[in-house]
């Protein structure tokens, strides 16, 4: 197939350099020193016990345009950057081109093709003006659920820390045959990409702990299993939690697992951000949720109160152009 991967960050590049090595014709498309040294020296995956991987055999271009038609495209930005990019996208799709979208937090796409409650909604912190919704037409659109986690060690490098775990499906439920397809694709790059008749409930899932975890990781510097173990923020953890799931029960979604499911030791890629100076995804972590409490009638004070801090936080970022990194003493 031909493979657009838009996007080449921690995720999108361990995507991309997986896809390439099996045999995929991949294009990525990037911007800035990333897109350089991948031009100039391919892209390399650094795996958490130091095994290293390089794909050279795919392009790297700037725009959608300079990629061209595709048969699949991987949306692996930022949420925050997807309107910018949305309107380009047209410039890959042929007529039966497949979307499958990489994001933390709940899409925009959420209500579409939905059986339930609140059915055609536009989730407005995810879509604020509707250009994404008008941009990517629902009939492409395959969800994902991300379980891996990585960083971005240098321009043309990334490193996954753990996981391999990318669940797909139709936001109908249905199990297609281009479904199948993107699974079996996954499946040969050497990941794990079972079928989901509920892709919304995994979604939950995994918003489920990232929105908890993630915003308090990036406020007290600490690794979810840190938080955990005090006791204090894990209950505030926990009230975040009970929340949200009150919020997506109202939506007809349940949880299959329990909340000590969701820790592990990594640092959280809000933490990253927050670190690194890079905007944070403030609305579709957390913002979304508070949204989705409000249309459901769901009351949420401790995600109004932990969103208002780290609101606060990466307001001072911004105007201060700072980043906050825990230093030693």
């Amino acid at each position: 197939m031909r493979i657009a991967v838009i996007g080449a960050g921690a995720i999108g590049g361990m995507l991309a350099v997986r896809l390439a090595l099996s045999g995929q014709a991949v294009s990525v498309v990037e911007q800035g020193a990333h897109l350089e040294a991948i031009r100039k020296n391919g892209l390399k995956l650094v795996h958490h016990d130091g095994a290293e991987e390089i794909a050279k055999d795919l392009r790297a271009v700037a725009s959608c345009a300079d990629a061209g038609l595709q048969d699949l495209v991987f949306l692996a930005l930022k949420a925050y950057v997807i309107e910018a990019v949305a309107p380009q996208m047209h410039a890959l799709f042929g007529n039966d081109t497949a979307v499958v979208t990489i994001q933390n937090g709940l899409p925009w796409w959420y209500f579409q093709n939905f059986n339930g409650p609140h059915a055609g909604y536009r989730l407005k912190t995810a879509d604020p003006n509707g250009v994404i919704e008008r941009s990517i037409e629902a009939r492409r659109i395959i969800g994902a659920v991300v379980y891996p986690a990585g960083e971005i060690l240098a321009p043309g490098v990334v490193r996954r820390l753990e996981g391999d775990r990318f669940p797909v499906g139709e936001l109908d439920g249905l199990e297609s045959e281009r479904v199948k397809k993107v699974s079996e694709a996954l499946v040969d790059a050497g990941l794990k990409a079972p079928i989901l008749d509920d892709i919304r409930s995994e979604i939950w899932l995994k918003l489920w702990g990232n929105m908890s975890f993630n915003p308090i990781s990036a406020l007290t510097h600490a690794t979810m299993v840190d938080i955990c173990q005090e006791p204090a923020t894990r209950e505030l953890a926990a009230d975040m939690m009970r929340e949200a799931q009150a919020v997506a029960e109202a939506l007809g979604v349940t949880f299959r697992v329990p909340l000590e499911k969701r820790i592990g030791k990594h640092r959280t890629s809000t933490l990253q951000d927050v670190e690194a100076g890079r905007q944070v995804e403030v609305d579709a972590l957390i913002g979304s949720v508070l949204e989705l409490g409000e249309l459901t009638g769901t009351p949420t004070p401790a995600t109004r109160a932990v969103h208002a801090l780290l609101k606060l936080l990466v307001k001072t970022m911004h105007e201060e152009k700072a980043r906050v990194v825990m230093q030693p003493v």
